[in-house]
């Protein structure tokens, strides 16, 4: 029988041994610098250690598992070949240095934050440019460099003074010896991967020992995959029961009676005037900030239809994004939630049955559908609304292993008049929504319309000789969106259905979100406007309002009793005190009226006075009670999300 460790895989097993050995290294390390805060028990120093090496065992043979199936599928005699034998130590040293810069990684991570690798570091990758001169303004850049290939260097030629390299040539091993092993090892892997969550080692109160069983690495792609941070480790909390009650008394209205006590917001919301159901098309505009449109004082005249619209529609004029990407301002519009850290529930794992608007309309009778031009799956969106009540329209491939609530309809060539890498173009995702709605009003059927736009995206490319202006820049692109959007109310003001439809037009976020400040203000806010609602007068809504409050306001207006699950409210309410809740990935950000409270990780808190005018932001204090308020409403909507509050 060949004896593996004189076999091709003595290369592997000699990586697996070098990276179990310094991950163990690393949790000495790190289990000495916690030492200093906190005490470990005997039974968490061995669940440190004991669990941290069924990590790091794991860990390694994912690392491994692309080398494993190399090493299955090369003959003996070509895997015996000159070329081989320069290949397989450098792709040893490659693997080297990419794991100790990991490993130095781990360390200045856990200097910052005490914790393995979360969604911190995925964030990090965002912005590469930054992150890497903070490296080189915080470290010796060209030395730690030099030192990390100085120390790879070094690995490498022990394993080679071992021999590990030449008898990994010297011996031959059988297509059916390399299938067994091979297989072993990816089959353990892939069950690693797919059964151990990260989530494995954080049992008991010591956050110390948990975070000091798990493996760095490891923790990096669970971090990726779960898309979250876990607000209760890293950010400011009170008391939870605390926080719900501050909750519940900013989200009780005059017409609402909480159904439970206790850690929960859902409610029912009375209502004394008649029932209207008519169909609702919301049509979400990609990055459309408020300073495109006329009425913020733009003199570039690119959106004459929006603005025209602005004025005989209900103009909610002072409206704010929740956050600075699409998904995010799908789970504004479709959960009514602020913004938890790490990415949009749309997401995140564990994310269907949702108590969310698409279920509302359902108990009314709708059938609701997701428009959207591009392929759906991307960024999880038609797991997400397929999942949670909503058919789906969308420019994809079909998946084999895709199960959803309602149906999917893939956008076909034939109605495709303009599409770039993007998707195609808002005129014929229109066409699409036209198309639908004409099927359901045959069929006497109630409609709710989630529709995403796509031509103000880059590569900002359109259908020519519709605009004077030509394809390729950003404001092409608004002009474009707008001009689509004035033809789609023009072909359906015709149709027999359009008369008992409203249409929403609202930004899912704005263009750009940097700005003077780390949060600016100004790159939150949105254009939102609600169109043709019978029997209701034209008004500008001046007050601050989110998008969150979108459909609590708009079922008010339509005089819905209904239960909600939101934190959202309806703006016209008489208790209603305007506030919004915005963030990027890791830093939250709490306003009412001109008073904001930042929560960051490390559990810092910050607060400022907006001056809306200068668009300036001034640090003061604030009272305990407004930034309590704040964390109320970030710690809750985490603890509903993580417990399964938000399910239906």
């Amino acid at each position: 029988m060949t004896n593996l460790f004189k076999s091709r895989y003595s290369v592997l097993f000699a990586f697996l041994f070098y990276f179990v050995f310094f991950s163990f290294l690393i949790r000495i390390i790190l289990f000495i610098a916690s030492s200093r805060h906190v005490s470990f028990s005997f039974i968490e120093i061995i669940k440190v250690f004991g669990t941290g090496l069924f990590f790091d065992i794991g860990t390694g043979l994912l690392l491994l598992s692309f080398y494993a199936l190399f090493l299955l599928v090369l003959p003996n005699t070509i895997y015996q070949k000159r070329w081989n034998k320069v290949f397989t130590p450098v792709l040893f040293f490659v693997f080297v240095v990419i794991t100790l810069f990991s490993f130095f990684a781990e360390l200045t991570f856990w200097q910052e934050f005490e914790s393995r690798f979360n969604f911190i570091a995925v964030d990090y990758l965002i912005y590469t440019y930054e992150v890497i001169h903070n490296i080189n303004e915080s470290y010796p850049l060209p030395l730690l460099i030099t030192l990390i290939v100085f120390l790879a260097s070094c690995i490498t030629f022990i394993f080679f003074k071992l021999k590990i390299f030449r008898t990994n040539f010297e011996d031959t091993i059988s297509l059916k010896k390399r299938s067994q092993v091979s297989l072993s090892l990816i089959l353990i892997t892939i069950t690693f991967s797919f059964i151990v969550k990260n989530s494995w080692a954080e049992h008991g109160n010591n956050r110390y020992a948990n975070e000091l069983s798990k493996a760095g690495i490891y923790s990096f792609f669970a971090a990726f995959k779960n898309n979250e941070l876990n607000y209760q480790d890293f950010y400011s909390l009170i008391n939870d029961k605390k926080a719900f009650e501050l909750i519940r008394g900013e989200l009780k209205e005059n017409n609402s009676n909480f159904l439970s006590r206790g850690l929960s917001i859902k409610r029912r919301i009375n209502n004394d005037k008649s029932e209207y159901k008519p169909n609702v098309i919301t049509i979400v505009i990609e990055s459309l900030s408020a300073d495109f449109l006329a009425h913020y004082g733009n003199t570039q005249h690119l959106t004459p239809f929006l603005d025209s619209a602005a004025n005989h529609s209900i103009f909610f004029s002072d409206m704010y994004a929740t956050g600075t990407r699409t998904v995010r301002g799908m789970e504004a519009l479709t959960l009514s939630i602020p913004p938890t850290p790490g990415s949009s529930i749309v997401r995140r794992m564990d994310n269907e049955h949702l108590f969310s608007v698409g279920h509302v309309f359902k108990t009314k009778g709708y059938i609701n559908t997701f428009f959207y031009g591009g392929d759906g799956y991307f960024d999880n969106m038609n797991h997400f609304f397929g999942t949670n009540g909503y058919d789906i329209v969308d420019r994809g491939r079909k998946l084999l292993d895709e199960t959803y609530d309602g149906s999917r309809t893939i956008i076909q060539d034939k109605d495709v008049t303009f599409e770039n890498a993007w998707g195609i173009c808002d005129e014929d995702i229109f066409n699409m929504v036209i198309k639908d709605a004409d099927l359901k009003y045959k069929k006497s059927q109630l409609f709710n319309n989630f529709v995403m736009t796509m031509s103000n995206h880059r590569p900002y490319t359109f259908p020519s000789n519709k605009i004077n202006l030509p394809s390729g820049s950003r404001e092409a692109a608004v002009r474009y969106t707008d001009y689509a959007i004035g033809k789609f109310i023009d072909k359906i003001k015709n149709r027999p259905w359009f008369k008992n439809t409203v249409i929403i037009l609202v930004a899912d976020h704005c263009a750009s979100s940097a700005g003077k400040n780390e949060i600016d203000i100004s790159k939150y806010q949105i254009p939102c406007m609600i169109l043709n609602l019978k029997n209701l007068p034209e008004m500008k809504v001046n007050k601050m309002t989110s998008q969150i409050d979108l459909f609590p306001t708009l079922w008010s207006l339509l005089g819905w009793k209904y239960t909600n699950g939101f934190f959202g409210k309806n703006v016209f309410d008489a208790a209603y005190k305007p506030r919004v809740v915005l963030g990027t990935y890791q830093k939250l950000v709490y306003m009412r009226n001109d008073s904001a409270v930042v929560l960051s990780p490390h559990q810092k808190t910050e607060s400022f006075i907006y001056d809306k005018s200068k668009n300036e932001q001034k640090k003061t204090h604030l009272p305990k009670s407004f930034t309590d308020q704040a964390i109320a409403n970030y710690q809750t909507a985490f603890e509903l999300f993580k417990s399964g509050g938000l399910k239906q």
